[in-house]
């Protein structure tokens, strides 16, 4: 009978030529990359997640390799070979170029490793390939398919961590975070990605060393964070993130949340609550992940512990907390370093996410329907399915009859854009024809008229020209 020693290598065996056959049928560049190091005397191998992915059988068009060759020889190893270059991340040891369809990064056997006192990592060159695996964050992301040799090198149990879908390092994880604080982050985000756990030890030291976070810069973060909130399973990384104090200083707001009882849902609190809403605007997505209204949906409520009220009979509100929420969020986003114009939609969703609310059994006017279309402006798709999102209510009927007077209002806004073209709200005179009407030049005035129109407009629908005219010049006798 075969031992278990020749069950491993026979398991080895497959799992190699999986991975072979997959990075032979979407990358066959690869192999021919791997044959000129060899023949200008040094060693390459397909790397880190790569590797995993090909494993997986899911390797895509971004490849990332390892050389022993220094960046300057790797400059003239695929500078005759790829269709372009570039060498922005050559101070890191990496060289870009593409080929046919492929992204490849080529990167030099490297450590690196961070000083208390630096954002920066020291980088230094290494001469082997075991050397440099040794660095990497994970074992999954530790394993090598040397080129053009398919020699599969996995010195740290990477294969076996990947068949048990486990996050380990491969030294200890108080020496791995120390190098590179960021790992911390990664291991949520990996986990969030590839729905794995993650091992004891290595959430035991990203507790202990949660603080390290600090050191890293915010752009960064902001990066691992899209990352862990664009994957399939976002909050399982979030809540690895709350679990372990790292949200405590890159998103305090979201552990914040822990402690507040929502009066909408006393069965749940605010933080479970929020993951919840961030799940079901998943569940709406149409055209792939979105990263607004997914930050949206994990911020929505964010202003609730700072408006926090008794009342005296016994509940709990939080008024204005979805303008309070609006503010955070754009404290928070503008400190991790995001676009102004994502901070704004982040925010003006916070702001509105509570409009609906309002809506009750469908008694708006026109006119507050009007309003709430211009309100959300290019945002009213993503508020819809924030709105719809943020029912968490374990009561059926109240459930269904929230989603009934949503549907009723996207009804309503659906039939007013036949008629108006609500998309593109505009005055029944615009700045020139106010002018003409008014007799005066520009001005503060024109601002002024032109808001009144908008609100008459917004109030009665489209008017007819004389009756604008008409009315702007009964305004404007006003003003005197």
């Amino acid at each position: 009978m075969p031992n278990a020693n020749e069950d491993n290598a026979r398991a080895l065996d497959q799992v190699q030529h999986h991975a072979v056959s997959e990075l032979l049928r979407v990358a066959p560049a690869a192999e021919e990359l791997g044959r000129r190091f060899q023949e200008a005397g040094f060693r390459l191998a397909l790397v880190g997640g790569s590797v995993r992915d090909a494993l997986l059988g899911r390797l895509g068009n971004d490849l990332d390799f390892t050389t022993d060759a220094r960046p300057q020889d790797v400059l003239k190893i695929v500078r005759p070979w790829a269709d372009s270059v570039w060498d922005v991340g050559i101070a890191f040891g990496t060289i870009g170029c593409q080929r046919g369809g492929f992204q490849i990064e080529v990167t030099t056997y490297r450590s690196e490793a961070y000083d208390r006192t630096s954002r920066k990592p020291e980088v230094s060159y290494g001469d082997s390939i075991e050397e440099d695996l040794v660095r990497r964050d994970f074992t999954v992301n530790a394993m090598a398919l040397a080129l053009p040799e398919l020699e599969f090198i996995d010195p740290h149990g990477g294969l076996q961590d990947l068949d048990a879908r486990i996050l380990r390092t491969p030294g200890t994880p108080e020496e791995s975070f120390s190098d590179d604080p960021l790992r911390m982050m990664r291991a949520a985000r990996f986990a969030a990605q590839l729905d794995f756990e993650v091992a004891p030890e290595v959430v035991e030291a990203m507790t202990a060393m949660a603080d390290r976070i600090e050191i890293v810069s915010a752009e960064r973060i902001q990066a691992e964070l899209n990352k862990l909130l664009l994957s399939d399973h976002p909050r399982k990384g979030l809540g690895l993130l709350v679990d372990s104090g790292l949200a405590a200083h890159v998103l305090p707001e979201l552990p914040a949340l822990r402690l507040e009882s929502d009066e909408h849902h006393r069965h749940k609190d605010v933080y479970h609550h929020s993951l919840t809403v961030l799940e079901q605007a998943i569940d709406l997505e149409e055209d792939g992940p979105d990263l607004v209204l997914r930050l949206a949906a994990l911020l929505h409520d964010i202003g609730k512990p700072r408006t926090r009220r008794f009342e005296t009979d016994g509940r709990v509100s939080f008024h204005h907390h979805e303008v309070v929420g609006a503010k955070m969020t754009k404290k928070r986003m503008t400190a991790l370093k995001y676009s102004n114009d994502m901070i704004k939609d982040v925010s003006r969703l916070v702001e509105l996410h509570l409009r609906f609310h309002g809506y009750g059994e469908g008694e708006w006017t026109d006119s507050a329907v009007r309003r709430y279309v211009r309100d959300a402006g290019p945002l009213l798709e993503r508020l819809h399915k924030l709105t719809r999102s943020d029912c968490t209510t374990r009561n059926k009927r109240k459930a269904n009859a929230l989603s009934r007077a949503y549907d009723g209002l996207e009804e309503r806004i659906a039939q007013l854009k036949q008629q108006e073209e609500l998309d593109a709200i505009r005055p029944d005179l615009d700045g020139n024809e106010i002018m003409q009407v008014l007799g005066v030049g520009p001005g503060p005035v024109i601002g002024k008229a032109y808001a009144f129109l908008l609100d008459l407009r917004l109030e009665n629908g489209p008017m007819e020209h004389d009756k604008a005219v008409a009315a702007l010049k009964e305004w404007w006798a006003a003003q005197s």
